[in-house]
């Protein structure tokens, strides 16, 4: 059947993934650092994620496609562990008048000039390198991630590990996820990808002690078996009182 549907033009797409988190079907995901649709039947064409792309790579076309389908959606939707939700997502026009703008399409490399040796006194310095840092956004050819020891760090390790900083994200490139709310087959995809077309020197993974934190230990091992190459890695467990329960190097 024709209907209307969303286009991304992947000459323009430079893999911010904004998109991804503004498509209520979740009809729109990351792969090779493009932003793509994931199937014909999860889009709705209305174009609810028009406004929210800065390269303007996002528009309704015309074309034969499947039907839009409800029940798809859903069962997409629980299968990647997303909620169907009908809440609005703060537009980019509006973020850029406040002042925020979109730091997740801007990808940025600071050098050890920024980031001091030594910080005030009772305060110690950032030792973040990069931006952006959540897995979805971080482009697989970002250049901090050319010859990089690699840390991937589960979302609740920095509020539980105070010297976090110091001890596990100095001098390393970093990402982060969260296993339990996040489509874990997407991080292990990202990861692979990451993995082969990379030249990561190390990975450390340092995850919680709770059992659904695993996964981010899980995708990153699998990502690494199926690139295939070989890369030293370490597998460090924080306990939620924020001692170290496991070093496995």
């Amino acid at each position: 059947m024709k209907r209307k549907i969303v286009q991304i033009d992947q000459e323009k797409c430079n893999g911010c993934g904004i998109c991804v988190p503004a498509c209520a079907e979740g009809a729109i995901r990351m792969e090779n650092g493009k932003a793509v649709l994931s199937a014909d039947n999860l889009c709705d064409g209305l174009g609810a994620c028009l406004g929210e792309c800065p390269q303007d790579a996002i528009r309704i076309i015309e074309r034969d496609a499947d039907a839009f389908d409800e029940s798809a959606v859903e069962e997409h939707l629980q299968t990647s562990g997303r909620v169907h939700a009908t809440v609005q997502p703060v537009p980019v026009a509006a973020l850029h008048a406040a002042g925020v703008g979109c730091p997740g399409s801007r990808v940025m490399h600071m050098t050890p000039a920024q980031v001091p040796e030594v910080g005030e006194a009772g305060r110690q310095p950032s030792q973040l390198q990069q931006w952006p840092v959540q897995l979805h956004l971080v482009p697989v050819t970002a250049p901090y991630l050319q010859d990089a020891d690699l840390l991937i760090a589960a979302d609740c390790v920095p509020f539980a590990y105070p010297n976090f900083h110091q001890d596990f994200l100095r001098g390393k490139a970093v990402v982060v996820g969260c296993p339990k709310l996040d489509d874990n087959r997407a991080y292990l995809d990202k990861l692979t990808e990451l993995f082969s077309a990379g030249s990561i020197k190390s990975i450390t993974v340092v995850r919680m002690e709770v059992p659904c934190c695993g996964g981010i230990v899980m995708a990153a091992r699998q990502a690494l078996a199926a690139s295939g190459r070989t890369i030293p890695f370490r597998e460090v467990t924080i306990g939620i009182q924020g001692e170290i329960k496991g070093d496995m190097g």
